[in-house]
């Protein structure tokens, strides 16, 4: 596997818009039978990480000794992750060829996690436009590599933060913002998405994402008052509610981490071109096998994943095969492909440095 290097700031501005035709007729001829999703394997594959989580969670919960609790805590961060991670298939997959998974993926993880689907559909398809990728309209990307080295740690320590973030969004502004106007355009714009973009504001939803955003916020809203209700009346025990905190804290910084190494994070704001999008991007194909527990669900594939969106994840694969034996040794489609998380961030860090 040729393992990519980083490009300086200036190179990288260069060939931004400068189009691979070739690459990308090749990756759509050899996998023209690749695109449609394979409903069996969704939601085998769900349904088993959420059961093997949610089992660990309760396991960390009732064990009592402390070294298997913190052993069954970290499968439950592992698989519940896992499980999370179909939120970004969610965005990509059409509901009539998978039906009913989008309700179920909601009841069974996004609502009970705090994390419904609509902080993420109608805000990923923006990440994918080629006009807005990059940019400052870009929900989710920051030029982390061009910014201060500080900016990398903190970027994975706020994450830490998102359980008791997401407990006062829904328990607290979700009720207020539903008779206060001005709370509620405030609540839509900057606390309705998983964007790390602070200067991204999100517009009012419509249509049917209108109606399933309304009914999962009810959702989240009722779950989060209920929690802190039946904790408070001790109920729940403190401790059971804070191992939950702690596996969700630590499935969201899991996911932090990845996302942390998913681009370059090279660009400077202007638009860029598909093949720009894709050289930004990461591959950490085999065969290295640890990339299948911190980047599931197809996310090891990310940078082919920006050039074949419509590949679903079990087939990115087979895709990535096809693609290697297709194309030329000197193709950039080798220059995306990485070998680990610890050379991503050890090069995002060091580049981060030299530029600053």
């Amino acid at each position: 596997m040729a393992e990519a290097s980083h490009l300086p700031t200036g190179q990288a501005g260069q060939s931004a818009m400068t189009e691979d035709q070739e690459l990308i007729r090749t990756a759509a001829k050899v996998t023209r039978d690749l695109n449609a999703p394979k409903p069996v394997i969704y939601w085998l594959d769900f349904l088993a990480s959420a059961g093997l989580g949610y089992g660990a969670l309760l396991g960390a919960i009732l064990s009592p000794s402390s070294g298997l609790a913190i052993l069954c805590g970290l499968v439950a961060v592992l698989a519940l992750y896992r499980a999370g991670s179909f939120i970004h298939e969610l965005t990509h997959v059409r509901r009539n060829t998978l039906p009913g998974f989008h309700f179920i993926w909601n009841l069974l993880f996004g609502v009970p996690m705090l994390i419904p689907s609509f902080m993420y559909e109608g805000i990923h398809s923006i990440h994918h436009r080629t006009k807005k990728y990059g940019t400052v309209d870009d929900p989710e990307y920051l030029p982390l590599a061009l910014m201060k080295p500080w900016t990398v740690p903190l970027f994975v320590v706020v994450a830490s933060l998102a359980p008791v973030a997401l407990l006062f969004r829904y328990a607290i502004l979700s009720p207020l913002s539903a008779v206060i106007p001005s709370l509620r355009r405030l609540v839509v714009e900057r606390y309705s998405g998983l964007i790390i973009n602070p200067e991204f504001r999100r517009k009012p939803p419509e249509g049917d994402l209108k109606r399933q955003w309304l009914a999962c916020e009810i959702a989240a809203s009722i779950w989060a008052i209920s929690l802190l209700a039946l904790v408070a009346a001790e109920i729940i025990p403190l401790r059971a509610f804070l191992i939950f905190l702690a596996v969700m804290s630590g499935s969201v910084v899991l996911n932090q981490i990845r996302t942390l190494v998913a681009h370059l994070w090279e660009n400077d704001g202007q638009q860029m071109s598909v093949t720009g999008q894709y050289l930004d991007s990461v591959n950490v194909p085999p065969p290295g096998t640890l990339p299948a527990l911190w980047a599931p669900v197809g996310l090891r594939y990310h940078a082919l994943h920006h050039l074949l969106p419509g590949v679903p994840y079990h087939s990115l694969g087979e895709a990535h095969r096809r693609l290697a034996a297709a194309v030329p040794a000197e193709s950039p489609y080798y220059r995306a492909n990485h070998s680990s998380l610890w050379s991503l961030v050890w090069g995002l860090v060091r580049g981060s440095s030299e530029r600053n």
